[in-house]
């Protein structure tokens, strides 16, 4: 520990709430820069553990787990915004650094609270209303008819907690199984008329210096991300306003470390917040490919208060995610794959391959989006799940 800048160097170790593939990156990330890993995680053999020096098994919410965690670690982050944030508020307590804060996750895990935040920074976002009861889902409509999106307030991931909706009577009933579940408050979002589905990976450091990626241009199959587009063929007007936005909600909610932003592009090229996801994203796993420094790195850099890393592309490049689709467990034409030039392959070290699970992803890099995209898509064809 360099005292003085207050720099955590090589040689720490990194805590990390998470065990899953986007921690397996992490840890890949901060080892290669010379870091120890700590992760905390209820799951046996998880893909970050495999890949961890320490692994605490046990429930997220554990104390004892956590001040275990606290005690080993010289900084701690997460790995997903469904962790409660009171084990965060424990290690703060307890006087470790982490990153994002428990205040940044509380916003971000909750969409009241994130699109209120929105449009209280002057962030365009769209029409919504909160909906505590079904009256009030019902009344929220006062006999117009127009397409909306009702969500739970927290929880909910690749489009599970939600349901459209086009009138008052739709909006009623979806809360009402929504509140039979177990959902406590949920949020009507008027429908956002978009043409594309952008992100945007930024960071920011302990000092307050701000890095952003290029925008990724998405694509989504049954609410999973399918494909990724870097950089996002959209207008320059356009990625510029994704970046001011991000660097909004970063200076705004005093983010230390690496987030997504996602956005909206309308037909007249305006950018519209969705959500924000206070890690790295899915859509940013280009990056470890395309650039020289992966939004993991920025991850490990700013959480130890190192310089942000270089943000520029080294190349076009689309992200092809890897979906079990409950054939099999088993990944067949890795080898046909890997034969391939200028082709990235990143297997997340999961046995099971069920209908909907991310096992994994694939890079292309070519000479613009467009062409690695096509390519992508037809080197896809040649993969199936398979015992």
């Amino acid at each position: 520990m360099n005292a003085a800048a207050n720099t955590l160097l090589p040689g720490a170790t990194l805590g990390i709430l998470g065990g899953g593939q986007l921690g397996r990156m992490f840890a890949i990330a901060a080892k290669q820069l010379g870091y120890r890993v700590a992760v905390l995680e209820p799951a046996p053999d998880s893909p970050c553990g495999q890949v961890a020096d320490i692994v605490i098994e046990a429930a997220y919410t554990d104390e004892a787990a956590l001040r275990r965690l606290a005690a080993v670690s010289d900084a701690v982050t997460y790995e997903f915004e469904n962790v409660d944030a009171r084990a965060v508020e424990l290690l703060e307590a307890l006087g470790k650094p982490v990153h994002p804060s428990s205040a940044a996750l509380r916003v971000t895990q909750d969409r009241i609270l994130e699109k209120t935040f929105a449009r209280e920074n002057g962030i365009p976002v769209t029409d919504f209303a909160v909906v505590r009861s079904e009256d009030e889902a019902r009344a929220v409509y006062q006999g117009k008819t127009f397409t909306g999106f009702l969500k739970t307030a927290r929880g909910g991931y690749d489009g599970k907690g939600q349901a459209r909706v086009n009138d008052g009577d739709e909006c009623a009933a979806a809360a009402r199984a929504m509140f039979a579940a177990g959902a406590h408050d949920l949020i009507l979002e008027k429908l956002v008329p978009f043409e594309k589905e952008v992100s945007i990976v930024a960071c920011r450091g302990r000092d307050g210096s701000f890095a952003a990626y290029p925008p990724a241009e998405n694509a989504h199959v049954n609410n999973i991300l399918d494909v990724s587009v870097l950089p996002a063929r959209i207008p320059e007007e356009s990625a510029r306003a994704a970046v001011e936005i991000a660097r909004k909600v970063g200076e705004g909610l005093s983010i230390v470390g690496t987030y997504c932003i996602e956005l909206f592009l309308l037909p007249d090229g305006a950018i519209w917040f969705n959500e924000i996801a206070p890690r790295p994203h899915n859509s940013g796993h280009a990056t470890i490919d395309a650039c020289l420094c992966s939004q993991f790195e920025q991850q490990v850099r700013a959480l130890c208060g190192l310089p942000l890393g270089s943000t520029a592309l080294l190349r076009p490049a689309a992200m092809v995610n890897l979906v079990g689709d409950g054939n099999g467990d088993v990944l067949h034409g890795v080898e046909a794959l890997l034969a391939e030039p200028d082709v990235a392959l990143h297997l997340y070290g999961k046995a099971q391959a069920p209908k909907g699970r991310k096992m994994g992803h694939f890079t292309v890099l070519g000479g613009s989006g467009s062409s690695a995209e096509a390519r992508a898509k037809e080197l896809r064809g040649s993969l199936r799940w398979g015992v």
